[in-house]
């Protein structure tokens, strides 16, 4: 990637000072990288977050499974958002956040083992909202679950084990784009059925009404539980336009470009662009955030 793809002068726009941190994250192509889902060049920055108990959250349209699989390799114990902001998931001790009980869950699922905030509708709605949009589009919508684990390989090239971990859906359903179809009647015909979809160019998911990445992220961060009242900023990394929504919703909006720039669909709005692709991108943006914060936390106030 070329040089001109700078990340902006945080100084003029950003004031955190000894402000506390959030970091909302999307995953693959931001914190991951796109080609081998590794995170390499961030590891000793996402030690050192941690050290210094600053939440990085992954919001991400992946489902729990595939992230609980993720926080094992990061060693991660920080909130998570799934499937398209359908959920926000607390540990049951993470005293940072204090998630009210909204929906009740039975004592012996999974879900049990955490404070869920549930945003979206359950996998059955959803399965059934699809049919219902397919009904009146007048075609066939291939969910995940129609397409079986090796189709499902196929066309996204996971492995088996990820494959499983991926149609584990719980609030949502991803399907087939049907690419004869205009996007913005698929969108009036989904709102029609009482759901929302955010359109992907392989994959798109069918998500309850009140799901999406910003909505997630303005309830965790309306649950942060701030120490005496003490000034949050929100961070926000993204790389495509699913990641508006959360961006819009934060403080300071990175975007982290992909090998031939940011995407076009992310530009106009005077964001903050990372120097490079992927982890490295991410962690050099995340710095510039920091060593700001360190100047300006030792300027005297005026």
């Amino acid at each position: 990637m070329g040089a001109s793809f700078v990340i902006a002068d945080f100084n003029d726009d950003v004031s955190i000072g000894n402000d506390l941190l959030i970091i909302f994250t999307d995953l693959d192509g931001t914190l991951l990288e796109p080609e081998n889902y590794r995170f390499d060049a961030a590891e000793s920055l996402l030690v050192s977050l941690k050290t210094q108990q600053v939440p990085v959250i992954p919001v991400t349209s992946k489902t729990r499974l595939e992230v609980e699989h993720l926080r094992q390799i990061l060693s991660s114990t920080d909130p998570f958002v799934v499937e398209n902001g359908s959920a926000v998931m607390v540990e049951p001790h993470d005293n940072r956040f204090l998630i009210p009980a909204t929906h009740s869950v039975a004592p012996d699922s999974e879900l049990a083992s955490y404070q869920l905030l549930q945003l979206g509708c359950s996998y059955a709605q959803a399965r059934q909202g699809l049919q219902a949009v397919a009904t009146q589009l007048g075609t066939t919508l291939q969910g995940f679950a129609d397409l079986g684990e090796a189709e499902v390989e196929r066309l996204t090239g996971l492995l088996p084990n990820d494959v499983k971990r991926a149609r584990a859906r719980e609030f949502s359903e991803p399907f087939v784009t049907p690419r004869h179809i205009p996007p913005d009647h698929v969108k009036e015909v989904v709102a029609g059925q009482g759901f929302r979809v955010v359109l992907g160019d392989r994959f798109s998911h069918l998500i309850g009404p009140h799901a999406g990445k910003g909505h997630a992220v303005r309830a965790l961060t309306q649950h942060f539980q701030s120490p005496a009242s003490e000034p949050v900023t929100t961070i926000g990394l993204g790389n495509s336009p699913n990641d508006r929504e959360m961006l819009e919703a934060v403080d300071v909006p990175i975007i982290v470009p992909g090998r031939n720039g940011p995407h076009p669909g992310l530009l106009g709005k005077d964001w903050a662009i990372a120097p490079f692709p992927g982890a490295k991108g991410w962690a050099e943006a995340i710095t510039s955030v920091l060593e700001v914060g360190a100047v300006m936390a030792q300027r005297p106030s005026s």
